[in-house]
């Protein structure tokens, strides 16, 4: 007996997922979870990079772990979610302490190292707030599409960091809450000039934390126009 299911706060959809174990080349061990499409092969990764971990930020947090819960299902989508150094969930505690997101820099790369010793095709990053610094400052030293950024707050990354993606080939896309606390749409227009080639996405009546299904609804299908376009605008229910 088929059941429609809404695509509401709390769905989770059929998903191959595996808990996985990152190496940094500090030696260092980081908890995660890989979310695969069953039974077909993923057309595109999302590598995410979770909040500031001092302030409540993790593997968990609501939007990444949604898109863990959804997009393997709905738009063929692998999602890979790891706590970085000395950060806790209920999958774990990464080994290590919190870098300022200087450190973390091992962290990132021990996760697009993982992602492409298990052939995942099509890496983007997803960062949101800290996670956006991780991946503006490394982001442009692998062999990514390009980066989404969730909330992007700018307290970390220097001009000099941005101007790195100036002729990288790669994508830079920003989605910036209205209300945010941090960098709303006008200031940072103004403080992503120097970048010739990202597309900044001011969303309307949205916050910093994406708070609410509408919220969560936009960001998952803005992520899923870039990397899967096909799959785009995700459906409101589904048939199980």
């Amino acid at each position: 007996m088929s059941n429609v299911i809404e695509i509401r706060s709390g769905v989770e959809l059929p998903s191959l997922r595996e808990e996985i174990t990152l190496l940094t080349s500090d030696g260092l061990e980081l908890v995660g979870e890989l979310s695969l499409p069953l039974g077909k092969p993923p057309v595109a990764t999302l590598i995410t990079l979770h909040p500031l971990p001092t302030h409540g930020g993790f593997m968990d947090s609501h939007v990444l772990r949604k898109a863990a819960n959804r997009l393997p299902y709905l738009a063929d989508i692998a999602v890979l979610r790891f706590n970085t150094r000395g950060t806790s969930s209920p999958r774990g505690t990464s080994q290590g302490e919190f870098g300022h997101g200087n450190s973390e820099s091992a962290d990132v790369a021990a996760a697009v190292d993982f992602a492409q010793q298990r052939g995942l095709p099509n890496l983007w990053f997803v960062g949101w707030s800290f996670g956006t610094e991780l991946a503006l400052k490394y982001g442009i030293d692998h062999e990514v599409l390009g980066a989404i950024l969730l909330s992007p707050p700018l307290h970390r990354t220097s001009e000099e960091e941005l101007k790195r993606w100036n002729g990288a080939g790669m994508k830079l896309i920003a989605l910036v809450p209205e209300l945010d606390d941090y960098l709303q749409p006008e200031a940072a227009a103004e403080r992503f000039s120097m970048v010739d080639d990202i597309e900044i996405i001011g969303v309307d009546g949205a916050k910093h934390l994406w708070v609410g299904e509408a919220s969560t609804t936009r960001v998952l299908n803005e992520i899923v126009k870039v990397v899967n376009p096909a799959a785009n605008p995700l459906p409101e229910q589904v048939t199980l």
